[in-house]
């Protein structure tokens, strides 16, 4: 049976995927308005640490508020209602809950939200892409040893580029390139949050009504977050990347099958096989007409001429030589799709996505000069942005991951565009963020 078929069939059993939601921001918002148009799905908790934030978002997207009373899980359960809280254990330590969608966006928190999840038999499917890209491989190792699943999830770009990624590879393609779009300009990755709105093409009165995060809105775009999907995707694909951070070449969607050949052939790659994104602005800010700014994309090549052939006579989108073909998908639906990853963990055991080697990292890098005493503030804020680099001269750099730089104190002067290492802040190492990523580092 199909996906949905399934749901359909656990709706008419009245043994629902019991959901539980740590998180409920701009992200888990998208993911609350469609839960009462599934059928066999439950969302018993949410656990935010704002639960009244929580209750507007509910009426924000639809929810009667009647359905949000619950005084435990248990009640929830009982009257098919949900359960809010502070306490995001309540959740991943009821036995009832199936499934726990890590939504906070906070990388150190998510890691022991992921933890405790795995340890109390629950799948996950992890929103918080951030802290996939510092230890994403070993989460997944494990959940695996805990026999439950971890998972990216659908909706966000990472995924849906894992998925064309396996598509192809499973018809039998080979994968030249696979990445995102994005709207991208050098001077970009020195955007604060002050800055972000009129470079991402928003009000501030449209920010408001959306209830749009600025800081975060900024880590995608000073290429933070652009670098933490691709590594994302690196890991879960094994797909390479640029030896010294994207190139984010501009392209149309007519030309993303031109510029990411290799570079012996014309394009912008290294060599075949990696991640890139795709830039809808030219070098001098002018917009590209039909672009791939919300999209993601893969490019797989034609091994035959009878293949080739094959291309031109369904009239496939290649380049001038006919061998390269970019599949696409100009949007991508954010919360609205995370449905899909919890159907498949619950339903089929199957990830939407999940890491299995570690290609890629993401390295904070100074956005300004850096003091002794200065106190760093993570991704999409005003003092580091992510590079992504190869996994081998993250470590042999002693790279400090980006999901680490958070409110962690300078102690070495860092000079602007200077990627920082270890030794460069002092780290709190009593973290399980910490232990993980260490863990991991050793692990590969």
């Amino acid at each position: 049976m199909s996906l949905y078929q399934q749901l359909q069939e656990r709706e008419r059993q009245q043994n629902p995927i019991r959901v539980g939601l740590i998180g409920a921001g701009k992200f888990g918002a998208m993911y609350l308005a469609q839960i009462p148009r599934t059928p066999g799905v439950h969302l018993v908790g949410i656990a935010d640490l704002s639960p009244d934030a929580a209750r507007e978002n509910l009426k924000r997207v639809g929810w009667d508020l009647s359905r949000t009373q619950a005084n435990s899980i248990e009640t929830a359960i009982t009257e098919n209602s949900c359960f809010i809280t502070e306490d995001w254990t309540k959740l991943v330590n009821a036995d009832q809950i199936d499934v726990i969608v890590e939504c906070t966006g906070n990388p150190i928190a998510a890691v022991e939200h992921c933890l405790k999840a795995f340890s109390q038999g629950k799948h996950v499917v992890n929103v918080t892409v951030e802290a996939d890209a510092f230890c994403g491989p070993l989460l997944a190792k494990k959940a695996q040893e805990a026999n439950v699943v971890y998972s990216l999830a659908f909706g966000d770009q990472p995924a849906l580029i894992c998925d064309l990624v396996d598509w192809a590879r499973t018809c039998g393609f080979p994968v030249v390139a696979a990445g995102r779009g994005h709207k991208w300009l050098p001077h970009y990755a020195d955007s604060t949050p002050e800055t972000v709105w009129n470079h991402y093409g928003l009000t501030p009165e449209q920010a408001t009504r959306g209830g749009l995060n600025p800081k975060m809105f900024n880590s995608f775009l000073d290429g933070s977050k652009p670098s933490i999907e691709s590594t994302a995707v690196a890991n879960a694909t094994g797909l390479f990347v640029p030896s010294n951070g994207l190139l984010y070449p501009p392209a149309s969607i007519e030309d993303i099958p031109v510029v990411t050949r290799p570079i012996s052939e014309g394009g912008h790659l290294e060599q075949k096989g990696m991640v890139e994104v795709i830039s809808s602005l030219e070098k001098d800010g002018r917009k590209i007409p039909y672009d791939i700014r919300m999209g993601i994309w893969v490019t797989v090549e034609a091994e035959t001429d009878y293949i080739k052939n094959c291309f031109e006579e369904y009239k496939a989108h290649t380049d001038p030589s006919g061998r390269y073909f970019t599949l696409y998908k100009r949007w991508h639906l954010i919360g609205l799709e995370v449905g899909m990853s919890v159907a498949s963990v619950a339903l089929r055991k199957e990830a939407t996505g999940v890491p299995y080697c570690w290609n890629a990292d993401v390295v904070a890098t100074a956005k300004r000069d850096l003091n002794p005493g200065d106190v760093l503030d993570g991704e999409g804020g005003y003092t580091v942005w992510g590079k992504l680099l190869p996994a081998k001269k993250s470590s042999q750099m002693g790279g400090l991951p980006l999901g680490l730089a958070h409110q962690v104190k300078v102690v070495r002067p860092i000079k602007k565009g200077q990627s920082l290492c270890w030794d460069d802040v002092a780290i709190d190492k009593t973290t399980d963020a910490y232990r993980v990523r260490k863990e991991m580092e050793d692990m590969f």
